[in-house]
């Protein structure tokens, strides 16, 4: 694909998503009372609904959340890092196909009952499969049993809500902004 083959909608798309990867590196380093409060699952959410190519809807997210899980884990958790990434990644990014695949099925129009639906289905989503792999991980403090389980799910509820919130809030600046600039640009609009 040449450079002149490329639309601008793509264009535009990849650089709210390249944005967000930015964000999330740039804000890393430790576990606070906001931590969770990522745009990760906005991204998510906007790449499931608007790539109209299946595949880049999934590509494109994890591509980047993986670049910035690189980065993150060498700059601030290089102690935690197994290779590239941190044990039980794999945890997140199902966690993370499954909030674009969300975006995919319930938002098909940009509204603001479709983006409050979906930034909490993706967060609950997220919440049960990564902290499920969380669990299973050899860096549990969990029992590995149904009350370790149930442990675990209960611990993480504040990240839980943090996604959540960070789902509507991110969610609200790239979708709406994203409309804002399709409105001003119909080239933007999909073919």
């Amino acid at each position: 694909m040449s450079l002149k083959q490329l639309q601008p909608r793509f264009i535009v798309l990849l650089a709210f998503i390249l944005a967000v990867g930015v964000l999330r590196t740039a804000t890393a380093g430790q576990i606070t009372a906001i931590s969770n409060f990522s745009p990760v699952g906005a991204m998510a959410l906007f790449g499931g609904a608007y790539f109209s190519e299946k595949w880049k809807s999934y590509v494109f997210p994890l591509l980047t959340l993986f670049i910035s899980d690189v980065l993150i884990m060498k700059i601030f958790f290089s102690d935690l890092s197994t290779g590239l990434l941190y044990d039980g990644w794999i945890w997140n990014y199902l966690a993370v196909a499954a909030m674009v695949l969300c975006g995919q099925l319930l938002i098909r129009k940009v509204s603001i009952s479709n983006l409050l639906i979906a930034g909490i289905v993706s967060a609950v989503a997220h919440w049960l499969i990564s902290d499920l792999g969380m669990w299973m991980s050899s860096l549990s403090i969990y029992s590995h049993d149904f009350n370790g389980l149930l442990e675990c799910y209960i611990a993480a509820i504040p990240f839980m809500k943090n996604m959540m919130i960070a789902n509507l809030v991110y969610g609200a600046i790239m979708f709406f902004g994203f409309e804002y600039t399709k409105a001003r640009y119909p080239v933007l609009a999909q073919a």
